[in-house]
């Protein structure tokens, strides 16, 4: 077995996991990829990585230097933890309708916390962290949502894994959120087997699937258009809270992986397609584990109380 110089080089090669007993059609393999087993919990390891040693190497961030980000979770968490291996301050803004478990993360990895009113949600505290980084230019902002670090991470990462374990997959689901691995992974996939499909799993109109977007509602984020989104993607499966929650009830239940909200959304996206084609080997992403929403109820409450509760509190 290797042993790693440090917790950074464990991050990416995570394992794939057959969960084909969820396929509503038998001649449809799912394929789960555990972004979960990554050190510190989540996909968002893999760009939180990137886009700081990608500063580091061009000269935008120096030794020490104060780092700012808003986050309603998984990036927040990635970042301050290696912020603190690589020993840089770092601010996290984030909604106070988070889980609990989130802000606590952040404090074990000694993040400063500024929170931005609930009911402004993520795009709240995006504007405050803008806010704070125009005030303080010497700050380094890595901004998920327009780091060509983000897609990269997957173009040069998840992607060739996941071909390199399951040549056979015809077609990719994840949610729609920064956009930055259904970009990545999308365009590798594409670029070596053409025929693969690149499906977007997204809220519907007016509705909240929290760390989803919809597109239609106004905002695209820039790494969407700067790595082609439209001619990546081949179609947008709707997935609403309830089906977010029921489906994530199912992995736990059915395959005994303990997975966060954002994966039932994926999974119940590759359920449809699935219910939709022939044949063929879809791979969903496992975005993150479901350590950090025990205190919302999602996995144990009344499935009405737990839906009400997802209108509420920030789960992704």
């Amino acid at each position: 077995m290797t042993v790693f110089e440090n917790v950074l080089d464990m991050i990416g090669n995570t394992p794939m996991v057959d969960v084909s007993v969820l396929s509503p059609n038998p001649r449809v393999r799912i394929i789960a990829k555990l972004e979960s087993q990554n050190p510190f919990g989540s996909v968002k390891d893999r760009i939180a990585k990137a886009m700081i040693e990608s500063a580091e190497k061009n000269g935008q961030l120096a030794p020490g230097q104060q780092i700012v980000e808003p986050s309603s979770g998984n990036t927040g968490i990635a970042l301050a933890a290696i912020a603190q291996v690589k020993g840089y301050p770092i601010k996290i803004l984030m909604p106070t309708s988070v889980s609990i478990e989130r802000r606590q993360m952040l404090e074990i990895f000694g993040a400063e916390i500024i929170l931005t009113p609930g009911e402004e949600g993520s795009n709240g505290a995006v504007k405050r962290a803008l806010e704070l980084h125009a005030q303080h230019p010497d700050w380094f902002m890595p901004y998920q949502y327009a780091n060509d670090a983000n897609p990269r991470a997957h173009y040069e990462g998840t992607g060739p894994e996941i071909l390199r374990e399951c040549p056979e997959i015809t077609h990719f689901v994840a949610g729609l959120g920064t956009s930055g691995t259904l970009m990545g992974t999308g365009r590798f996939l594409k670029e070596h087997k053409p025929g693969v499909k690149v499906i977007a799993v997204e809220p519907p109109l007016g509705e909240r699937v929290e760390g989803l977007r919809n597109l239609d509602e106004g905002y695209i984020p820039p790494v969407f258009d700067a790595w082609g989104g439209q001619s990546i993607l081949d179609r947008k499966r709707v997935v609403r809270p309830r089906e977010s929650i029921e489906w994530t009830r199912r992995i736990v239940k059915e395959c005994s992986i303990f997975a966060g909200i954002s994966t039932g959304a994926a999974l119940a996206g590759a359920a449809k397609v699935a219910s939709e084609i022939d044949e063929g080997t879809i791979v969903f992403i496992v975005c993150d584990g479901g350590w950090k929403y025990l205190s919302t109820g999602a996995y144990t409450d009344d499935l009405d109380a737990a839906e009400a509760k997802a209108e509420k509190i920030i789960y992704f």
